[in-house]
């Protein structure tokens, strides 16, 4: 299942392929370029997103190699030259890599990874490189609102069966996961990534017996340590919660032990959280927990503990593992720059859409925090020759409204990204899930609390040094006097 167990190279676009072939049969074959992987707006209106799938994208970068099946399918498609063919034959990854750690909040329009090296290689891994920060990153932001909304209850990802795909169950866990939820009930991904995997029973264990007081009996006697029974199979008011509650008299009590909770999965389930607790306390069972599950997403659970229901940790599946609200990140892939003699030469991507007007240049994102609070100001990006020096103080402004200016003091200022691969050999080796998932837990605390609202959050602005503002407003002065 890893990527580092099978050879993906094959993932990407024909287009890539063809427009390497005629750089390697062009003059440009020696150019070398500078791309950037960014979005354009936070999934569901979101105030940020969350930086995930570096460490897959590691994986596949390190596993880059066409092997002699591939090779016989590109020649059979007659689309190549020979001279190609035997370059990819003997392809060697070579470029650098500079990326956002996993975990870190990201925001729109900012380099999250950047790529420098030969043109045909920088074009190849295209497909790949967003297929997999997009994928990650949109579970990942998902899961932490989904988190948020729960207000410190514990979420466990239940969504493997509703999941696109094998890999997209597999790495949307680790995802959810990194954003903030507790445990699994994918097995191989607890197993592979030394997380919790949790889940109960399904409807069809209590069908299976002759009645409910069997089925929850069986179960009770089988795992005494770990028994948290499903009530809602018929009736979870007149027949799941009295027969859970004899099965806890009648097994677990004589062995001294106590049940784990009981789980809901269907029905009004903030009253029958209510009524579910009432019911378990009189019965002598206060620290029996409720876990509720059933199409639950962020509004659900908010609106439910708004409502006051007595909920004690939440399963969410399907509107996770899917991000069913928003299932596109967005993520695009633009060349920055070019390099040729030691040249570099900025280049721009100009629409009509204003957000689709890309940054030009070899460039740094920056994240400016306040010394006193910790908090995040505002990010910047700059251009690469250009240092943010925090002992002195710096102006910031809006890069449309750009008479909205800032002058902050008193703050540090640290580079988003580090670097990845050094031509072609890896430097930075990934923490592990836990790690990212702290990192991820403590990165978000220094975003105010405006930023982290549902709607209408605060906007985070993501400012352009006055370099970088000038070289794009240049660029785009010359390509508008190339126009008429």
């Amino acid at each position: 299942m890893k990527i580092d167990n099978r050879n993906l190279t094959m993932i990407m676009d024909l287009y890539e392929l063809t427009m390497a072939n005629g750089i390697f049969e062009s003059e440009s074959r020696d150019i070398i370029t500078y791309f950037d992987m960014f979005f354009r707006r936070v999934p569901d209106d979101g105030g940020f997103a969350i930086m995930a799938g570096l460490e897959q994208l590691i994986e596949y970068l390190n596993n880059l190699h066409f092997d002699d099946e591939d090779i016989e399918y590109l020649k059979g498609l007659n689309l190549f030259s020979e001279e190609f063919i035997e370059y990819l034959r003997t392809f060697k990854f070579s470029c650098d890599v500079w990326a956002v750690p996993e975990g870190t909040p990201i925001f729109p329009q900012e380099p999250i990874v950047t790529v420098k090296g030969p043109a045909i290689q920088a074009m190849m891994i295209e497909t790949m490189l967003l297929l997999t920060i997009n994928h990650q990153s949109l579970i990942a932001t998902k899961a932490n609102r989904i988190v948020t909304a729960a207000n410190g209850r514990p979420v466990m990802e239940f969504g493997a069966r509703r999941a696109q795909g094998a890999d997209a169950a597999y790495y949307g866990a680790r995802a959810a996961i990194i954003g903030g939820c507790i445990g699994t009930s994918d097995v191989k991904t607890a197993k592979d990534y030394g997380v919790l995997a949790s889940g109960t029973m399904a409807h069809s264990w209590v069908q299976m017996f002759p009645d409910e007081y069997s089925a929850f009996k069986t179960y009770a006697e089988q795992y005494p340590d770990s028994c948290l029974l499903l009530v809602d199979t018929y009736n979870v008011i007149s027949s799941g919660l009295p027969n859970a509650i004899r099965v806890f008299n009648e097994v677990l009590k004589p062995l001294g032990k106590r049940p784990v909770g009981i789980r809901i999965d269907s029905g009004d389930i903030t009253y029958l959280s209510k009524k579910t607790r009432q019911i378990l306390d009189e019965a002598g069972y206060p620290d029996c927990k409720i876990c509720v599950s059933n199409s639950l997403d962020e509004y659900l659970i908010r609106d439910m503990i708004f409502q006051g229901a007595v909920v004690d940790s939440y399963g969410v599946g399907e509107r996770l593992i899917t991000s069913s609200s928003e299932a596109v990140f967005g993520g695009v892939y633009k060349l920055a720059a070019t390099e040729k003699n030691g040249v570099v030469t900025p280049k721009i991507k100009i629409s009509e859409n204003p957000s689709k007007i890309t940054l030009p240049g070899v460039k740094i994102p920056w994240r400016l925090f306040d010394r006193k609070s910790g908090k995040a100001i505002a990010d910047v990006v700059t251009l690469d020759y250009e240092k943010i020096d925090d002992t002195e103080p710096y102006e910031i402004f809006d890069p449309i409204y750009t008479w909205k200016r800032k002058v902050v003091t008193d703050f540090c200022a640290k580079k988003l990204q580090v670097k990845v691969f050094e031509n072609g050999k890896q430097v930075y080796f990934s923490p592990s899930l836990k790690e990212i998932a702290k990192r991820r837990k403590e990165s978000v605390e220094c975003l105010w609390d405006e930023v982290k609202r549902f709607e209408k959050p605060h906007n985070y602005y993501v400012d352009l040094s006055e370099d970088l503002w000038n070289l794009r407003n240049d660029l785009l002065g010359e390509h508008s006097k190339q126009g008429e």
